[in-house]
């Protein structure tokens, strides 16, 4: 009875955070390019 609750969970889990691993990465290049655009107006 527990598989069944927990299974679906899991599964919902594992989803949301395959799909947060390319939004993430995605967030970190933008931040890195706005950083490179500080350093070259600064520079």
């Amino acid at each position: 009875m527990k598989m069944r609750i927990l299974l679906p969970i899991v599964l919902a889990i594992a989803a949301f955070a395959s799909g947060c691993s390319n939004t993430m990465r995605g967030a970190g290049q933008d931040i890195e390019r706005g950083g490179e655009k500080i350093q070259q107006k600064a520079g």
